[in-house]
């Protein structure tokens, strides 16, 4: 059963619930901004991500408040000097940056009252976070106000002007997905942290067009085996193994006696392994029988 649910007919609390839960993880926007008397705040937002590579501009969105409608730091502060760091959080700061989200009053550094440290900036006002692998100083280009209601966001689109790397997170002068170690938000309480164990690779779709799922056998596209995930690697591959490749496959394999539903079980246990055309040979060998 499906619950469907008009977003104007639910308090606003309830609809940013379903919001933050159902669209994650977010990436985080570890915003450090000054006001026109240069005084520094630091806040994440995780309505955030990068839009485009050349020129290289990210928005994020400081929402206004759902309790008083009141507007962020950040955003006043943009609009009084439109410069921003974005400062990437990985797991080993995430309480630290969690604490900065406090509510602090107007004027308060949350560098200090959450211990990061600042460092100045080369081309912008705003300090980054020394602790941050990953610091991207930017300028802003415009600031998009979308509501005056509670709740309303804000983008503030911003180019990148300098970026700041932490060797230490660099594997063969590349940043390195597992070395960097980021978190991203979840609904409620939740995060989720990019260790190894949670990592997992998906081959892109190869550039001259994979066959695609419609042109799989029904009999496969059927399967009371296979995942949706399955046919989709299944539909990435360019070709399908010639009816000899099928012959050769199967008897190295030793699969010539196989019923049709082992086959296919074969199929998804080697498919995940990786081994894409062994998968496919037994499949269209399971056709014939």
């Amino acid at each position: 059963m499906i619950k469907t649910i008009d977003p104007t007919s639910i308090p606003q609390p309830e609809l940013y619930s379903i919001l933050s839960t159902a669209v994650a993880p977010r990436p985080i926007c570890f915003a450090s901004t000054v006001d026109a008397e240069g005084n520094v705040n630091l806040s994440p937002y995780s309505f955030f991500n990068v839009f485009s590579s050349n020129p290289p501009v990210m928005v994020f969105s400081p929402t206004r408040s759902g309790r008083d409608n009141s507007l962020k730091h950040t955003h006043q502060n943009v609009m009084e000097v439109p410069e921003v760091v974005i400062n990437v959080v990985n797991h080993k700061m995430v309480e630290q940056m969690s604490l900065s989200s406090t509510a602090y009053a107007k004027g308060v550094n949350e560098f200090r009252k959450a211990g990061f440290t600042e460092i100045p900036s080369v081309k912008v006002k705003p300090p980054r976070v020394a602790e941050a692998p990953v610091s991207f100083e930017c300028r802003v280009l415009e600031v998009v106000e979308l509501g005056q209601i509670p709740g309303a966001g804000n983008l503030v689109i911003a180019q990148v002007a300098m970026i700041h790397i932490n060797d230490e997170y660099l594997t063969n002068n590349v940043l390195d997905t597992e070395k960097l170690d980021v978190v991203g938000r979840m609904g409620g309480n939740w995060y989720i942290r990019a260790i190894k164990e949670s990592l997992f690779e998906v081959p892109k779709p190869i550039r001259s067009q994979g066959i695609g799922v419609d042109a799989l056998p029904k009999g496969i596209r059927e399967s009371d085996v296979l995942t949706g995930n399955n046919l989709g690697r299944l539909g990435n591959l360019e070709s399908v193994p010639s009816s000899d490749e099928i012959k050769t496959i199967i008897a190295n394999e030793g699969v010539q006696n196989a019923s049709k539903t082992e086959l296919h079980t074969l199929a998804k246990k080697v498919l995940e392994a990786g081994n894409t055309k062994n998968a496919i040979a037994y499949l269209l060998f399971a056709e014939s029988l």
